[in-house]
């Protein structure tokens, strides 16, 4: 037997279908009050408000879940490689051993960038954030590809810009690195593997070759793993929303991006770099800092602890520490900022404060630490954080177009001035 809500109005009822997800997850669906009732619902931020039912990511704040396709993310992390979690994504199921060959040798097969486009990056000063040139220069894929901007666009085509996609997000994020130190730009190795092809055109240059350890090859896999997907946050609500419109992958993308720049979304890991460095030209007193945490009358906050989300723990921040700790102790790095880390990670997971309001360690923090000891500048986190976002953003989009969705258009409640006649510009 279907539940139903009741909602009453004028004391008028109108029933509302209750939706049930696979996790017994409980939703009102409300589309069609507006139409029976001519009310709307507010609820700013969404926070409250379901948009779309999805297959593709589980998230339970309260318990510490994170499924991609039903797998838990501490399997995935554990045993597969950010191409196999790619494909779980997009394509629904993770791919025997011929699949994955195939996926893989078609991502080598795209990783070059049109020699055209290296003229955009003499046009963009040296300091341009790499964000905001990689947004740009994803979105010129279309002009590149007009193919893509067909809206009735066939399953062969979808797989080719898909795959470009992936394939060559990692070429711009490395070629705005490269740009932004003046550089000369170093071409994909498509020997390499995906994360250390992208290490490679990060750190390899012409006259000297990189040496990539395993371990840190391995610890950028969880993360882009850890990261490639998280239900419907901001940016890929964004993605969903532009794609709803029917506009080419590349801009939906493009935008999504663009939302991912935010400081309270992607920006998170640089916070906590930032944070340190206050810490540390503060003189390096973290115990000083704890209590200004603690202090409810302090403005100052530990970035990097408790989340939004997850209530109790974020599961992605169990996976990543164990990386954390074997790259820093495989490069021995020799910094402050690295140490003070340490000494609040240590005060979160022991100090009583911390512990009863769940106050953890989360992914951010742990992601800028290990990006801060690969010596990547902390310009360059949020493109790390998109180049691992990738998949889940298009296994979100394809997933709207596929099944039909309608355009976003979300409604407001007016609250500006009435009706009122135009005055001459001489008697105002």
């Amino acid at each position: 037997m279907s539940q139903t809500a009741k909602i009453v109005l004028n004391e008028n009822e109108h029933d509302l279908p209750v939706v049930t997800g696979s996790e017994n997850e409980n939703a009102i669906d409300i589309s069609k009050l507006r139409a029976s009732t001519g009310y709307i619902t507010i609820d700013p931020g969404y926070k409250n408000t379901g948009a779309t039912t999805s297959a593709i990511t589980f998230l339970d704040g309260e318990k510490g879940i994170l499924r991609y396709r039903g797998y838990p993310i501490e399997q995935l992390a554990a045993n597969a490689s950010f191409m196999e979690v790619a494909y779980l994504l997009i394509y629904g199921e993770l791919p025997n051993a011929v699949e994955l060959q195939l996926f893989e040798g078609s991502i080598k097969r795209h990783t070059l960038v049109h020699e055209d486009m290296k003229r955009f990056f003499e046009a963009y000063p040296a300091k341009a954030h790499p964000m905001g040139v990689l947004s740009s220069m994803v979105s010129s894929f279309a002009t590149f590809y007009p193919e893509s901007q067909n809206p009735d666009r066939n399953s062969e085509a979808i797989n080719l810009t898909i795959h470009r996609l992936i394939a060559k997000l990692p070429t711009l994020a490395a070629w705005s690195y490269k740009n932004s130190m003046r550089h000369p730009f170093m071409y994909p190795k498509n020997h390499l593997n995906y994360c250390e092809n992208f290490l490679n055109m990060m750190f390899a240059m012409p006259t000297e070759d990189y040496n990539i350890d395993p371990v840190i090859a391995d610890a950028i896999n969880k993360l882009l793993i850890l990261h490639a997907d998280h239900e419907q946050n901001c940016s890929t609500s964004t993605v969903r929303i532009v794609g709803s419109s029917q506009a080419n992958l590349y801009s939906s993308i493009s935008a999504g991006i663009c939302a991912l720049w935010g400081p309270l979304h992607g920006g998170a890991n640089q916070k906590v770099i930032e944070m340190l460095l206050k810490i540390h030209i503060d003189g390096g007193n973290v115990d000083k800092w704890v209590e200004k945490a603690k202090d409810k009358n302090d403005p100052f906050r530990l970035m990097g602890f408790g989340h939004r989300v997850y209530k109790n723990f974020d599961p992605r921040a169990k996976i990543i520490k164990k990386s954390c700790d074997d790259v820093l102790e495989k490069l021995g790095v020799d910094d402050p900022l690295l140490d003070i880390a340490k000494k609040l990670e240590k005060v979160a997971l022991e100090d009583e404060y911390f512990k009863e309001r769940n106050l953890y360690p989360n992914v951010d923090f742990y992601s800028g630490i290990i990006y801060k000891a690969l010596r990547i500048p902390t310009e360059m986190f949020t493109v790390m954080f998109a180049i691992g976002r990738l998949p889940g953003w298009i296994a979100q989009w394809k997933e709207m177009t596929e099944n039909g969705e309608p355009i976003g258009r979300p409604r407001q409640i007016y609250t500006g001035h009435g009706n009122r006649d135009y005055v001459d510009v001489a008697k105002r």
